[in-house]
């Protein structure tokens, strides 16, 4: 077994380590930098590049690389050796504050949105100090933003980090209002649950679709899903529980608090949870657990799939963002207390949440929106598209109260009592929890589980943090002006939360009455990306990210182009790869199956001529037919594949393949499915749901 806690953290350069190597003065200035935001000085670079430098190399490593997160969803990296050559011939493994600060990598082939032309070459990677740098595959890793040669941002960590400065600043105004003198920072936390599936590699490495797309574009279901219900929480199979065990190791050295596991509801599907951590550093943790899940798989010979929806008719993946605001002493500003009534600093942070969720539903549907993750929201294991908040009995209670000018009587919690002697009682939760909603407050958080498994959870975190920051802007000029601050902040709260009641939903997200009841109140149903995009660029988004300088309209409108380019890609791929395993595969192995029957029918005539009602001639007159309808359907997929390259507009562009594309697929999948569930296994090209699902 390993001693956790002298693995943690050990390929991290973290703050055990800086504080051992680095001269007191040098350590002060750096840490100032990381809390506080202050500026690093050349000189202070240099001497941190040495120790780092020197620290990596006694544990391994050769190279180093400037370690971001463009546009593309994933991670790059470019890695350069420590040596430099001497006079003499020989070499000495060098690192200059300036390379640690500065890196210039190709920018030309990263997704701009048109902010550069192809020829326009050159981008910078510059060091972000409050991540820690760390190693991997023998290279020191150092977290970096990413922008251009004239200035725009082109990666997913830069918004991020201006985002947290806007809600620093707004937070610190409110404290201030409120008498705080002392907290010198407010960050937003987040700690990611991760869902993931594990298959096992050979059959993976069968399926085209899953080794091209991440999901499965053909697959009739197995007899038995998760309809028992038997996996969820289930015991561990060996095979798993090896995988989850060097998974945890790994993480844990690499400074990664991965807290929790277990098996998820759909068989072949589990989760993974980390503690929280600031918003900036669970990003990058949560990239790297991705990264690292998948490279420890493929040492169980087991595969990690990350994908939304990898298999049709069992739930699909999601990432729950667990959100909270804390000061730099440890105070979380969204804990309600004993008595959240009289907790008024805590109303003003609620309400602020509230009115931002209400406000900006177009921008958190967005946060959420990919070619993927449109397959699972709506379905039974991840919430509607309907943007709404849960806040449980108790606060809503709390907060009615509030509105109708009425006492409030705080509710003591009560002891479940089991009836069993042996088992001790214990003291309940004020309120149950929602499973359905997509923005649940959670005892002293927020969950937003409408996240997709392949996310980067920088885009979501991004939004959260302006859209409040936003809301506490303008509750701090008001309430700045206040002679009385805790009349007029409670007067703030209750006119907030009357003229943005309509968001807060406690019931079942997913009952066709919440769909109607939505529209009633005015709420967005936004079903796929194509339809929400148009709203990223609206005036009102322009206005707001422009206002708190996290976004420039030129930087939004390309992440719109990126996000709608990226839609239409992936679908022409899998459209593509169907197409492939249509003509190549399925059609093939249906033809071959036909001319068996055939043979055999033919076999048995030849014995006795009366027998022309044999099954095998019934079955010859059916596959003809379903090969004949997806024959069909194959030139039906092909043409509207061929339709969506004479559409220039992005967004047309997007729209069609939503429409037009993938609704071909759908036709030439259930086709193909039917298929497979009434011919022989063995002359199915494809390993089946039942091998993918239950054979780890």
């Amino acid at each position: 077994m390993p001693n956790v806690p002298e693995i943690f953290g050990r390929y991290v350069f973290n703050d055990a380590a800086m504080k051992e190597r680095l001269p007191k003065d040098t350590y002060k200035a750096l840490k100032k930098t990381i809390e506080e935001g202050k500026s690093l000085d050349i000189n202070v670079a240099n001497v941190v590049a040495h120790s780092m430098k020197e620290w990596a190399i006694e544990n391994g490593a050769t190279h180093f690389t400037h370690w971001f997160q463009p546009m593309t969803g994933v991670t790059a990296e470019k890695h350069d050796c420590f040596i430099s050559p001497t006079n003499d011939g020989k070499v000495i493994m060098s690192f200059s504050g300036k390379e640690l600060i500065k890196g210039e990598p190709d920018a030309s082939s990263f997704p701009s949105g048109g902010i550069r032309a192809t020829f326009e070459a050159r981008g910078y990677t510059a060091w972000d100090p409050t991540s820690y740098a760390f190693i991997k595959d023998g290279s020191l890793c150092i977290p970096t933003a990413f922008c251009s040669y004239t200035g725009e941002i082109l990666d997913k960590k830069t918004p991020l980090l201006r985002s947290m400065e806007v809600m620093n600043k707004q937070a610190i105004r409110i404290l201030r209002i409120f008498g705080d003198t002392t907290t010198k920072r407010v960050n937003t936390t987040v700690g990611a649950e991760q869902e993931y599936f594990l298959i096992d590699k050979a059959a993976y490495k069968k399926r085209k679709d899953l080794i091209y797309c991440g999901r499965t574009l053909f697959g009739a279901r197995p007899p038995k899903g998760q309809e028992l219900e038997d996996h969820y929480f289930g015991s561990i199979k060996p095979r798993v529980s090896a995988y989850m065990k060097e998974l945890d190791e790994e993480l844990w050295k690499h400074g990664i608090l991965s807290k929790t596991k277990h098996n998820e509801v759909a068989p072949a599907q589990h989760e993974l949870a980390p503690i929280f951590d600031t918003s900036n550093i669970a990003t990058d943790h949560n990239q790297l657990t991705m990264e690292i899940m998948k490279r420890i798989a493929e040492k169980h010979d087991l595969v990690c799939l990350l994908h939304e929806k990898p298999f049709a008719g069992v739930n699909g993946s999601g990432k729950h963002n667990n959100w909270a605001i804390s000061t730099n002493t440890g105070k979380n500003l969204l804990d309600p207390s004993r008595n959240p009534r009289e907790n008024t600093l805590f109303l003003v942070f609620l309400a602020a949440v509230v009115r931002a969720v209400d406000e900006h539903q177009d921008l958190l549907r967005i946060a959420v929106a990919s070619a993927g993750n449109d397959h699972r929201l709506g379905g039974n294991e991840a919430p509607p598209a309907i943007i709404s908040m849960y806040l449980g009995d108790d606060l809503t209670e709390v907060l009615a109260s509030i509105v109708n000018d009425e006492d409030y009587i705080r509710k003591s919690r009560s002891v479940m009592d089991t009836n069993v002697d042996a088992i001790p009682n214990f003291t309940k939760d004020t309120s149950d929890r929602n499973r359905t909603s997509p923005f649940a407050f959670t005892g002293n958080k927020f969950e937003f589980r409408m996240l997709g498994s392949a996310e980067n959870i920088g885009c979501t975190n991004t939004i959260l943090n302006t859209i409040v920051a936003d809301v506490l802007m303008d509750f701090a000029d008001q309430l700045e002006k206040a002679d009385d601050v805790k009349s007029a902040a409670e007067e703030l709260v209750k006119k907030t939360i009357t003229e943005h009641k309509r968001i807060i939903f406690n019931g079942d997200n997913y009952s066709e009455e919440w769909v109607a009841e939505a529209k009633k109140r005015g709420l967005h149903n936004f079903r796929t990306l194509p339809d929400v995009m148009p709203l990223y660029c609206s005036k009102k988004n322009v206005e707001l990210f422009g206002r708190h300088g996290v976004y420039s309209e030129v930087e939004l409108r390309s992440r719109s182009e990126i996000l709608l380019e990226n839609y239409s890609k992936i679908i022409n791929i899998e459209a593509l790869t169907a197409l492939d395993m249509a003509k190549k595969d399925i059609v093939p192995a249906v033809a071959a199956y036909i001319r068996e029957l055939a043979e055999t029918a033919n076999l048995i005539k030849s014995v006795d001529p009366e027998l022309v009602t044999v099954p095998e001639v019934e079955l010859v007159k059916k596959f003809t037919s379903l090969l004949g309808c997806f024959t069909k359907k194959i030139d039906n997929l092909d043409k509207a594949v061929m339709g969506a390259k004479e559409i220039t507009d992005v967004a047309e562009n997007a729209m069609y393949y939503k429409e037009s594309v993938l609704g071909a697929m759908q036709e030439l999948r259930a086709v193909a499915d039917e298929m497979e569930s009434n011919m022989s296994s063995k002359l199915w090209p494809y390993p089946s749901y039942g091998t993918l699902l239950f054979s780890v």
